[in-house]
């Protein structure tokens, strides 16, 4: 069984099992609020942590965790005089990096590495972290500066794939900018959201790739032409390689969430965490569950053995739903607390019920 990687608002904690159960075992960086992790299936631990005031910083281990080394952040390149770019809410957006929000192996080069962040840039690294170049392809296209962010003031990358058949072919979700894809390692970029709807732009707008609040964006490894997106506006799936997507209207109790896993050997299968969006962004009826597909949409389990049931107000951010090689499940939440399931999310346990607010789940092997 692997190990969990929980990524929290006050430190990176490791979950292992023992006696067939998940248990936390390890804390690193305590107190510090951890964006994301990355365990680089090449070697390497990586974990981003925001300070706030004091800035964001990168480390990365290369002994499971034992130490931690402080490597490069992704810098952006120099505003330009006179160049102003305003946010959705009238803010002034500056050229530089406010979170690392998605970590993913560029999988053309031994240690390299691609980093997604706010307020939109995308990073690459061929040195394990030791430097990073944004890709300017993408960050000086001209409607870059109308990307707008959802739930944070600025856009941000929050999804990477890195497509199984060609390294070269990268697919990112941006929030709020839809789906962007490159084929030649980020020379040059295409939009990818035909298909996707946003209520809650003007109707002349809403089928626009610039409109589109992507929560999450993943591709089905053994079917990559399969792609699933949970979207602000409910769940979307894609089965010829993005050329269209299909609004997937069956799922239930909500098809409001953030996360989206997809089994890497069947495209049919993917599992959710309903919410009641917007103002709420609460569980439905205050009951932890997660929705689960084997059709390809057009019918959904609702899976609720072992959460629980009643006055639970646990959100599961668009990182914190993972999936293992071995088809471990695991999620986290805003309450602090975490679960796994062995059995494809049919029955749940307790991996912890008292940690910090969670921002992401990954698995390291």
């Amino acid at each position: 069984m692997s190990t969990i990687l929980i990524s929290t608002r006050k430190g990176l904690f490791a979950a292992e099992a023992s006696g067939g159960a998940y248990r936390v075992t390890r804390g690193h960086f305590i107190g510090d609020n951890v964006s994301i992790a990355l365990a680089d299936p090449r070697g390497g631990w990586y974990a981003a942590l925001d300070h706030g005031h004091f800035g964001v910083k990168l480390h990365r281990s290369d002994d499971l965790g034992a130490t931690w080394t402080e490597i490069a952040v992704p810098e952006y390149p120099k505003q330009p005089e006179g160049v102003v770019e305003l946010n959705f809410w009238g803010k002034e957006r500056k050229w530089a990096t406010g979170l690392i929000w998605s970590l993913a192996p560029a999988l053309d080069k031994d240690g390299a590495l691609w980093a997604g962040t706010i307020p939109g840039g995308l990073f690459r690294s061929d040195d394990r972290g030791a430097s990073w170049k944004i890709n300017e392809a993408l960050w000086f296209m001209p409607d870059r500066p109308k990307w707008n962010g959802g739930g944070k003031d600025d856009a941000g990358i929050h999804s990477i794939c890195v497509d199984p058949r060609d390294p070269k072919h990268v697919a990112i979700g941006v929030s709020t900018a839809g789906v962007w894809r490159t084929r030649d390692a980020g020379l040059t970029w295409t939009q990818g959201a035909d298909g996707m709807r946003a209520e809650y732009v003007p109707p002349e707008h809403a089928r626009a790739g610039l409109s589109q609040d992507v929560h999450c964006l993943v591709q089905c490894a053994a079917q990559p032409t399969t792609w699933w997106v949970q979207h602000h506006n409910g769940i979307f799936r894609s089965t010829d390689d993005m050329a269209t997507w299909t609004e997937i209207t069956e799922a239930k109790p909500s098809v409001f969430g953030f996360p989206v896993a997809v089994d890497p050997k069947d495209g049919n299968t993917a599992w959710f965490m309903p919410a009641i969006k917007d103002e709420k962004r609460i569980p439905v009826d205050g009951k932890l569950v997660v929705s689960r597909t084997r059709d390809g949409g057009k019918t959904f389990d609702v899976l609720s053995k072992g959460l629980p049931d009643t006055f639970a107000y646990d959100l599961v951010y668009r990182h914190a739903l993972a999936l293992a090689p071995d088809g471990t499940l695991a999620f986290g939440s805003t309450t602090g607390n975490v679960f796994a399931s062995s059995d494809r999310g049919e029955s749940w346990s307790v991996v912890s019920n008292y940690l910090p607010p969670v921002h992401a789940v990954t698995f390291a092997s």
